[in-house]
């Protein structure tokens, strides 16, 4: 499966709406992209399962980039 997650790069600051990025992740659950990004420092907003004409959507995506 793939999951898109949007993030902000510090824990630290607080999270504006205009700086969130987002990053594309192969797992299995939502559960296995959390235990993969749990070294970053990461602060997840929210992690979005892709599926269907989703995924055909985003993959049209110039910035459609798996990472491990």
């Amino acid at each position: 499966m793939i999951f898109k997650v949007f993030y902000q790069e510090s824990k630290a600051e607080v999270p504006v709406r205009e700086c969130t990025k987002s990053l594309y992740m192969e797992a299995d659950s939502e559960r296995e992209v959390r235990l993969k990004l749990k070294d970053q420092f990461y602060n997840i907003e929210f992690i979005q399962k892709l599926e269907g004409s989703f995924l055909d959507y985003e993959k049209n995506n110039s910035s459609f980039e798996l990472v491990n």
